[in-house]
């Protein structure tokens, strides 16, 4: 196996070795069960109203997650490297998607269902506590992030993201950021020069 691919599997089983020490043959059964994706600069992976069953893990590349209003994409969150991009529902109880995911650089997924989860929880009845206590997790992270994010200004939005995220500066399109934080292009604009001046 070419090392890359082998690190990005250990990457990915560093995430459930956080919630106790993995055996030999759980993390080898990690690493059987991982369906790894690519997908293209574009490719859309969820519409918004679409029933989305998958939950992902970003392994690398980015992900930018919008829905529409009035026909204007308002870009809600951005997924890059060690993040899940979790489904908003379940086999037993499905729930329509409220956003678009398409990939904004190419990209490279774990993705995984209940059904796929089910399979390796038999094997190994503890991973079904762990992988419920990963994605509790990082739905919760999640929504901090969310509400801390309400109560900012635009300006505050941009220097969070400056301070917490700095390479999504450079690898997103400025009127994405701007419609990240809430504001026009000519605004975040007006941003950028109060925030170069002050410096």
């Amino acid at each position: 196996m070419p090392s890359h691919a082998q690190d990005l599997k250990e990457n990915f089983s560093r995430h459930f070795s956080k919630y106790g020490p993995l055996s030999h043959d759980e993390k080898a059964a990690i690493h059987e069960s991982m369906l790894v994706k690519e997908f293209p600069r574009g490719y859309m992976l969820a519409t918004q109203g679409e029933i989305m069953r998958d939950t992902y893990f970003v392994l690398s590349g980015l992900v930018r997650q919008y829905h529409l209003n009035n026909g204007e994409e308002l870009t809600t969150a951005f997924f890059t490297e060690d993040q899940w991009i979790i489904s908003p529902g379940d086999s037993a109880v499905p729930v329509a998607s409220a956003y678009f995911l398409v990939c904004a650089e190419p990209t490279l997924l774990v993705a995984g269902n209940e059904k796929a989860a089910m399979q390796l929880f038999e094997k190994f009845p503890r991973f079904e506590a762990v992988a419920r206590a990963i994605l509790q997790d990082a739905f919760i992270a999640q929504q901090r992030t969310h509400n801390e994010w309400i109560a900012q200004t635009p300006e505050q939005r941009y220097h969070t993201l400056m301070q917490q995220r700095p390479a999504i500066l450079q690898r997103v399109p400025q009127y994405h950021i701007a419609s990240y934080i809430g504001v026009k292009p000519e605004s975040l604009s007006r941003i950028r020069k109060r925030i170069a001046a002050q410096k």
